[in-house]
């Protein structure tokens, strides 16, 4: 499948020091994409927008993906990162967001790839428990997934088309394309 951007191409993701780990930076890598490309697809207007008052508005869901990825990475997962100060973008832009998102993520790359398998299984401190380092990338991974999918349904509900993260949307298909609908469809084999 082909996403609309990507900022993130296959050359650029750094190989793993322990092979058996790759799947790890393939996936953020994967995952930043598809965040990247729903971000660049927000129309400057957009920041404002919150669809009930106890809703975040889109800034504030980009600011807190940029915020506290850095503290997931920094503090829990043990990654160089810039100071708090420094993550947010200057401009008041999505496509600022999207470009800072990207330029955050290029050295986490890197340091993660250097990480031999000992350092993914030791347990580190997250919030008021202890996880492996493996299972706070993993969870930070699903934060992510989780406030692309709150945009994505403000895109809907602001009429905008939504952009294929995992597959064909309603707005964006092509030949070949299995939403998998049906009973018979789930049945494949």
């Amino acid at each position: 499948m082909q996403y609309p951007q990507t900022a993130l191409p296959d050359a650029e993701i750094p190989t793993a020091a322990d092979p058996t780990h790759q799947h790890l930076l393939d996936t953020y890598a994967s995952e930043t994409n598809k965040t990247y490309s729903v971000w660049s697809s927000l129309p400057p207007e957009a920041l404002t927008y919150r669809p009930h008052p106890k809703s975040s508005t889109v800034q504030e869901i980009l600011s807190h993906q940029l915020l506290s990825e850095r503290r997931f990475f920094g503090e829990f997962l043990g990654t160089p990162e810039p100071p708090p100060a420094e993550v947010l973008p200057s401009q008041q832009d999505p496509a600022a967001y999207a470009a800072r998102l990207i330029e955050l993520a290029r050295p986490r790359l890197a340091h993660l790839a250097s990480q031999p398998a000992a350092w993914w299984h030791a347990h580190v401190p997250f919030f008021d428990v202890e996880r492996e380092r493996i299972w706070v990338f993993w969870r930070r991974v699903l934060h992510t997934a989780h406030h692309r999918t709150q945009l994505t349904v403000y895109q809907r509900l602001r009429d905008q088309p939504v952009l294929p993260t995992y597959g064909p949307t309603a707005d964006v298909t092509w030949d070949g394309a299995d939403p998998t609908l049906t009973v018979e469809a789930a049945g494949r084999q």
